[in-house]
C-alpha cells in the first residue's frame, strides 16, 4: 500500500516576499509585486510611541526589490514569524538601523546609476555600509546599534534564502567583529554624587504638587514621578511605562510590598521590594537624598488616575500612567505617558532647575543613566558585593560587572592617591640599593625585572606575578604588605565566578601560605609571632595600597 502524502498547511496571512529565481538560481522579486499596495507598517500600541512606519520614500529610487524584502521582513516580525521580537524593538529597528541602511542603498544606487537588486547584497556592500555609518559622525556605540539592527533583518532574509549569505571565510557576508573593543564601553555613565543629589532635590520639588488636595495629573507631573521611581529602584523605562494597576503586591514581611513589573524581552516579571517610610533607611532602593516613600507615591498616582479609567481607551485603562490632555491635539482625551513625553519632561526638568554637569553643560538625564547610578550606588553601599548588586538589578553578576559598574570620581581620586603611594615606595630606597621596596615587598629590579614592561623608566606594576618573579624578595619587615595583598586577593572572590577565581587568583593565597610563609618559618627567616602579628594587622588595618577604598579592582595588575 502506498504511503499517503501529507500536505503542510500554510497560513496565507503571513507576509511573504513574492519572488522567483532566474536561470542561474538568483532570487528576483516579481515585477507585479512592486511597489506593494500598502507601504505603511502598523506597530500597534508599544512603549516607544511609534505606531507605524512608512516605506514609501524608498520605492522608486532604485532599490525597490530591497525595500520590498525589508518591509516584508518587518511585517513578518510583527506577525511573530522568524523571531520573537516585541513591537517596540521592531519600531527601533525601523527608525534606526534599517532607515540608515535604506538611505545608504539609495545613495549607492545613485552613484552606480542602476537599479540595485537582492543579489547586490554582499561583503563589499556591508563594508561600505559600515563606512557610511562611520561617516555620519555618530558615536561608535550608535554605529554598532544601527549595524546590528540592519544585520538582524538581512540575516532573517538570508535564512529564508531571499538573499545569499556566506557564513565563513574572508568573503563572509558580515565581518566577524566590525567594532573591536566597543564592548569595553559601558555606554551611559552613572551620575556623580553632587549631580545625583541635585537631581534628587529637583525631583522632590517637582513631585511635590501631587500631594495637594486639588492635584491634577499631567504628563509632566507623571514623568517626574516615574523618574523618582527609577532613581529609587533602578528599573528600565519600558517596564516602568507599562506598570499595571496591580503592580503593588503583598510582601511576606510586615511593612513591605513588592513592586511587580513585566519584562517584555524576558517574558517574565521582576519584583522590587519597597518598604514603609518608617523602616530602616538602609535599603537598596533608597538614596540618602530622597525621603519620599515610593509605595505611597505610586498609590497616590493610582488614586488620582482612578477617575480617568472610565473615559480611557480599553487598551490603556489598566495602566498606571493615565492623564487628561490639557492642550493641543486630542484636548480632553485620556492618554498614557509615553517614552517621548518622558524625554520632553526630562529636558524641561533639567532646564527649570538648572541642572548642569561638571563642564557646566545641561545635565544629561535618562532612565538608562539612572539605572547605572542605582547600580553603582548599591555597589558602593554594599562594599563591592557584586552578587547582591546583581540581584538588586535583576541581572547576572557577569552582566552587571560588564555593563553597569564603573569607577566613580572618588575611586579615580583614590587611584591617584595609590599612585602617589607607589612612587613613595619605589623612591624610599636609593637608586643604587640592591632591593627597592614595593607594595608587595622588595624587588631587585622593578624597571627591568622578569615581568616588568622593560620600557625606559617605567616601573613594573605586575604585582600578581611577584610571587613567581625571580627578582622578588621579602623580609620580616614586609609581612604586613604581603598579608595586606593576601586579604585583598580574597576580597576579589565575591566579584567573580568560581572558574575565573580558580584560573586567575586561587593560586596566590596558596603560594603565600604554603611556599613563602612556610619556607620562611622553616629557614628561621620569620618568627611565628611576627607572622601572626602581621597577619592580624593586615586583616584589621591593611596597607593603604591594598585597601579596598583605594583600589577598586585587581584586574589592572593582571
Amino acid at each position: 500500500m502506498g504511503k499517503r502524502k501529507i500536505f503542510v498547511k500554510t497560513d496565507l496571512s503571513v507576509p511573504q516576499v513574492e519572488h522567483s529565481r532566474d536561470s542561474v538560481g538568483a532570487v528576483f522579486v516579481l515585477p507585479e509585486a512592486l511597489p506593494p499596495t500598502t507601504t505603511n507598517v502598523d506597530f500597534g500600541r508599544n512603549p516607544t510611541g511609534s505606531r507605524n512606519y512608512d516605506f514609501a520614500s524608498w520605492y522608486g529610487v532604485g532599490i525597490d526589490s530591497i525595500t520590498y524584502a525589508c518591509q516584508r521582513q518587518i511585517e513578518r516580525y510583527l506577525a511573530k514569524q522568524d523571531n520573537e521580537i516585541e513591537p517596540s524593538t521592531v519600531a527601533s529597528i525601523c527608525k534606526g538601523g534599517l532607515r540608515h541602511f535604506l538611505n545608504f542603498m539609495t545613495l549607492r544606487a545613485n552613484a552606480l546609476e542602476r537599479e540595485l537588486v537582492l543579489g547586490d547584497i554582499n561583503r563589499s556592500l556591508v563594508d561600505d555600509f559600515l563606512g557610511h555609518l562611520a561617516g555620519l559622525g555618530i558615536a561608535t556605540l550608535s554605529q554598532r546599534s544601527h549595524y546590528t539592527s540592519a544585520k538582524s533583518v538581512l540575516n532573517a532574509l538570508g535564512s529564508r534564502g531571499i538573499i545569499s549569505l556566506i557564513t565563513s571565510g574572508d568573503d563572509a557576508t558580515f565581518p566577524r567583529n566590525p567594532f573591536p573593543s566597543s564592548g569595553r564601553s559601558k555606554g551611559e555613565t552613572s551620575l556623580p554624587k553632587r549631580q545625583r543629589q541635585a537631581l534628587a532635590s529637583a525631583l522632590k520639588q517637582a513631585v511635590a504638587p501631587i500631594w495637594k488636595d486639588d492635584a491634577v495629573l499631567s504628563g509632566e507631573l507623571l514623568a517626574y514621578v516615574l523618574l523618582t521611581i527609577a532613581l529609587h529602584t533602578g528599573r528600565n523605562s519600558t517596564p516602568l511605562l507599562e506598570m499595571g494597576r496591580d503592580c503593588l503586591r503583598a510582601h511576606p514581611k510586615d511593612g513591605s510590598v513588592f513592586l511587580v513589573l513585566w519584562k517584555r524581552r524576558g517574558h517574565t516579571t521582576n519584583k522590587v521590594a519597597l518598604r514603609a517610610e518608617s523602616a530602616d533607611e538602609r535599603l537598596l532602593e533608597s538614596t540618602p537624598t530622597i525621603r519620599t516613600n515610593i509605595e505611597r507615591l505610586i498609590r497616590r498616582v493610582l488614586t488620582l488616575s482612578e477617575s480617568l479609567r472610565p473615559e480611557a481607551p480599553d487598551s490603556i485603562k489598566d495602566l498606571v500612567w493615565l492623564y487628561r490632555v490639557q492642550r493641543g491635539p486630542g484636548l480632553g482625551s485620556i492618554i498614557e505617558l509615553t517614552d517621548g513625553a518622558l524625554k520632553v519632561a526630562t529636558r524641561k526638568l533639567v532646564t527649570d532647575y538648572k541642572l548642569i554637569d561638571t563642564d557646566g553643560k545641561p545635565l544629561r538625564i535618562n532612565i538608562s543613566r539612572l539605572r547605572k547610578t542605582f547600580a553603582n550606588r548599591v555597589f558602593e553601599l554594599l562594599d563591592g558585593d557584586l552578587t547582591t548588586t546583581s540581584i538588586a538589578l535583576g541581572n547576572t553578576p557577569q552582566v552587571v560587572d560588564r555593563n553597569y559598574l564603573a569607577p566613580s570620581t572618588e575611586a579615580r581620586r583614590n587611584w591617584r592617591f595609590m599612585g602617589e603611594i607607589l612612587v613613595q615606595e619605589l623612591l624610599s630606597r636609593t637608586i643604587g640599593a640592591t632591593y627597592q621596596k614595593t607594595p608587595m615587598g622588595q624587588c631587585e629590579d622593578p624597571v627591568n625585572g622578569q615581568y616588568a614592561p622593560k620600557r625606559q623608566g617605567i616601573a613594573c606594576f605586575s604585582f600578581l606575578n611577584c610571587l613567581r618573579c625571580k627578582h622578588y624578595a621579602i623580609t620580616g619587615e614586609d609581612l604586613h604588605r604581603l598579608f595586606s595583598f593576601y586579604f585583598r586577593v580574597f576580597a576579589e572572590r565575591v566579584r567573580m565566578g568560581k572558574r575565573r577565581w580558580s584560573q586567575q587568583y586561587a593560586h596566590i593565597p596558596r603560594l603565600i601560605d604554603d611556599y613563602i610563609i612556610a619556607e620562611g618559618l622553616r629557614r628561621g627567616a620569620f618568627k611565628p609571632e611576627a607572622v601572626e602579628a602581621a597577619r592580624e594587622q593586615a586583616r584589621l588595618s591593611p596597607h593603604p595600597f591594598w585597601s579596598v577604598d583605594v583600589l577598586d579592582s585587581l584586574e589592572i595588575f593582571s
